[in-house]
């Protein structure tokens, strides 16, 4: 038997963005928490912000850089706005403002975290926003805090002059009492008394000063509406956060997820092609086999997958599949038993070999043709084989391992190794345990032509499938490629009973099954 034509694995950019859309639409349910987490949270913003106002009350700042000058300075530089804007935003201001609003100065620190104070650039104006849960309020709020701030402008300008008067007055005593000690001299007197003439001016300068820090251009108004964007704004921004959510944590899940999802990751994985998928067919009530006696998506599947075998393996004669799973799974009995059923439908005499001790059900729920039924033909089957009716695909030959125990399990491979031979001119179709769990697989892989793996879409992990393609490639053996089974339904009462009745009839028919001998020699060459 040759090996199956390698598959391409090479595939365009949109190919690329659909294979990862398909991956993050797997986890529909991390989507959908993301939306409802986005919806609830733009509601709960909605909700929030859907009774507060604000309104804006703006202040027009006066030089107060050494105002008492004469220097010629321009306004604005005259002016520090950084520092007038810290200011405004002191808790002395806020105290002052929490005054007029008739609250305590417990309340000045809430009140500071519903104001917002921004300069306009190129300019000298303070802009005072002030958000609460009423208009009027909002209004109040603002207004109080610019005349909060030009009230204790005008305290610090007030200062300021009394400092600088005080200091004048000063003079004016130091001055006044150095002419009295030079009452004799005309000439100091004189000059005493012009330079007292010029300080009391500097005090009349001084005292007629403005202090008012600036001026209110602009006074909060109560607002008609509510700030900020509305509720259906803040659900579409939520909706879209939250689908932004979703998908991200859709990303997440996918990429932490280490199972097989689809066709691609099982070729990624083994680096062998996909030679079917068995689809979930409710119809099919279980029945072994289930080609040539059941019809159903899952029976055509089946079909389909015998055709791509000759098509790819077995057309030069007779070969030798090994049907295995990565670790226990019930749909390797069930693909080696309609696997050889769509071979004998095909045209081929097929020898079913069950090389799993472990379950020993397999050969007892298939249709045994009673022996005198058997054409002259079929009376030379191999020894301890059964030949099982399929229907309208035909009859295939069908042997057990043996039984159960330490000797069989240590002897499968060495009996399947005896088996083979003789099948002759027959197809060989092998199923035994689990490849990951057991090493008989291994064995057995070297003594056929291929080996199909049966793996389950979202129970496989990819791990897994990186350990079956290092283990066939060291032991020598040949991958055919793999079978993805997408699930099976359980199975109704009637298939349940059906089954249980079936087993019943066959029971003594399988317990006269002679196990295959196996010497100490074979068993040896075998281990070695």
């Amino acid at each position: 038997m040759t090996g199956p034509n390698h598959f391409d694995d090479r595939y365009d950019e949109p190919v690329q963005l659909r294979d990862q859309l398909r991956r993050l639409l797997r986890h529909r349910a991390m989507i959908a928490l993301g939306i409802v987490l986005g919806l609830l949270g733009g509601g709960a913003l909605a909700m929030a912000r859907a009774h507060t106002y604000t309104s804006t009350s703006e202040v027009l700042v006066r030089s107060t850089a050494d105002p008492f000058g004469t220097v010629a300075v321009a306004a604005d530089n005259q002016v520090s706005m950084g520092t007038e804007q810290q200011i405004a935003a002191s808790a002395a201001v806020a105290i002052r403002a929490a005054h007029a609003l008739g609250q305590p100065d417990s309340r000045a620190a809430a009140l500071e975290d519903d104001l917002r104070i921004t300069n306009p650039a190129k300019s000298q104006v303070l802009r005072f926003e002030f958000t609460a849960r009423t208009p009027k309020r909002a209004a109040r709020g603002a207004n109080a805090f610019a005349e909060a701030y030009l009230a204790d402008r005008k305290d610090r300008n007030d200062a300021a002059v009394k400092r600088a008067t005080h200091g004048v007055e000063q003079q004016i005593s130091a001055v006044t009492q150095q002419a009295k000690k030079k009452a004799d001299d005309e000439d100091a007197t004189s000059a005493a008394q012009s330079e007292l003439a010029t300080l009391h001016k500097r005090v009349s300068d001084i005292n007629s000063r403005d202090t008012d820090g600036g001026d209110i251009v602009r006074r909060g108004e109560a607002p008609t509406r509510p700030s900020g964007p509305g509720r259906p704004v803040l659900l579409v921004l939520g909706l879209a956060s939250g689908l932004a959510l979703g998908l991200l944590l859709a990303w997440l899940r996918a990429a932490l997820d280490s199972r097989v999802r689809s066709a691609e990751d099982v070729r990624a994985a083994l680096r062998a092609p996909v030679l079917g998928m068995l689809p979930d067919d409710k119809d099919h009530d279980g029945t072994l086999p289930g080609v040539g006696r059941t019809g159903g998506d899952r029976t055509e599947a089946y079909r389909a997958l015998a055709y791509r075998l000759r098509g790819t393996g077995l057309h030069s004669g007779p070969g030798r599949i090994l049907v295995v799973a990565p670790r226990r799974s019930a749909a390797a009995g069930e693909v080696a038993v309609n696997l050889a059923a769509a071979l004998t439908e095909c045209g081929d005499e097929v020898l079913l070999v069950d090389a799993d001790p472990d379950t020993p059900g397999l050969v007892a729920d298939l249709p045994r043709v009673p022996d005198g039924e058997r054409t002259a033909g079929e009376q030379s089957l191999p020894e301890g084989s059964l030949l099982v009716d399929a229907g309208t695909a035909g009859q295939f030959a069908c042997c057990s391992s043996g039984g159960t125990g330490a000797h069989a399990r240590a002897g499968v491979s060495a009996a399947v190794h005896r088996m083979l031979p003789a099948a002759g001119a027959r197809t060989a179709v092998v199923v035994t345990r689990p490849l990951l769990e057991h090493a008989d697989a291994l064995a057995v892989a070297q003594r056929v032509d291929g080996v199909l793996l049966v793996t389950g879409l979202g129970v496989t992990r990819r791990d897994d499938l990186d350990r079956v393609h290092e283990l066939i490639g060291c032991s020598g053996g040949t991958l055919l490629g793999a079978v993805l089974d997408s699930g099976r339904r359980s199975l109704g009462p009637r298939a349940v009973l059906r089954r249980r009745r079936a087993r019943r009839s066959a029971e003594t028919p399988v317990a006269q099954l002679v196990e295959l001998p196996v010497k100490d020699d074979t068993l040896t060459a075998s281990r070695g």
